[in-house]
């Protein structure tokens, strides 16, 4: 029987359907990780036509991310810009959670529905939420061109090549590389505490979202090791995915989009 304990110190607010904002967090493994995924891949197999947009959406803008750092002489920025996608990708695959949802509950599952998440009581909670993560991205950004900024001053690179050989054959590259890896996993794990089941939540209960993050950093510190497993194992999909051209992640962000849903029903007390 899976360990479940409540969310201590946190006022309780109000919820219609399910009682609290506040629910009970379940101890859960990498067992469940396993069983998220492939409940995520069953959704995907379900009905995969109905999920087209959001992907393409995230891919068309990763693309475009990539086209504008190289014509606008940040080339250092291209590697930041396209990984950090993975610190907006919750909202990203808001639209594959409603749909896991409605398929649970025996709904109709055409990609249509998607857009009654704008009906959503806990709308402006995502949105909030929305903000959130577009702040901590750009920060990110910022973070990357300081370090940039720091290890080999403020000239651009001249081309790909010599970019390429300043960062693999120098102190100064592998400065870069330390510093930049180190960044990048501090800025992971705060998304990964704060929005792992957030966004999932909010579609499922009327909540704020203070109430939303403060359920998903419970998660978090309560499954501290499975929940970094998780992290590896969605930054491990959008690399594969993004290779080549990001255009993997037609299918990498779906299964992972259904799957995230599947984790917040297992980690949660409902």
């Amino acid at each position: 029987m899976p360990m479940t304990h409540s969310i201590r110190g946190a006022k309780s607010i109000p919820d219609a359907a399910h009682g609290t904002a506040h629910p009970a967090i379940r101890t859960i493994g990498v067992a469940d990780l396993r069983q998220a995924l492939a409940k995520g891949l069953d959704d995907f197999n379900t009905k995969p036509s109905h999920i087209v947009l959001v992907p393409m959406i995230y891919v068309v803008v990763g693309l475009v991310a990539v086209r504008l750092a190289a014509g606008y002489d940040v080339l250092q920025l291209v590697f930041p810009l396209a990984s950090g996608f993975a610190l907006v990708g919750p909202l990203a695959a808001i639209g594959l959670y409603e749909m896991s949802r409605r398929r649970e509950r025996g709904l109709d599952m055409s990609w249509s529905h998607t857009f009654n998440i704008i009906r959503s009581p806990s709308i402006g909670a995502i949105i909030r939420l929305s903000l959130l993560l577009g702040v901590i991205y750009l920060a990110w950004i910022a973070t990357a061109q300081a370090i940039y900024v720091m290890t080999f001053g403020n000239q651009a690179p001249s081309s790909i090549g010599t970019f390429a050989g300043q960062v693999l054959t120098t102190q100064a590259g592998w400065t870069l590389i330390f510093l930049g890896c180190g960044a990048g996993f501090i800025f992971a794990l705060l998304v990964l505490a704060i929005a792992a089941v957030s966004f999932p939540m909010l579609l499922d209960r009327n909540v704020g979202t203070i109430a939303a993050v403060q359920t998903s950093i419970a998660v978090f510190l309560a499954n501290p090791g499975t929940m970094i497993v998780w992290g590896m194992i969605v930054t491990g999909g959008l690399i594969l995915g993004s290779l080549p051209l990001f255009v993997g992640l037609a299918i990498v962000l779906p299964v992972l989009g259904h799957a995230t849903w599947h984790l917040y029903r297992a980690a949660v007390e409902h």
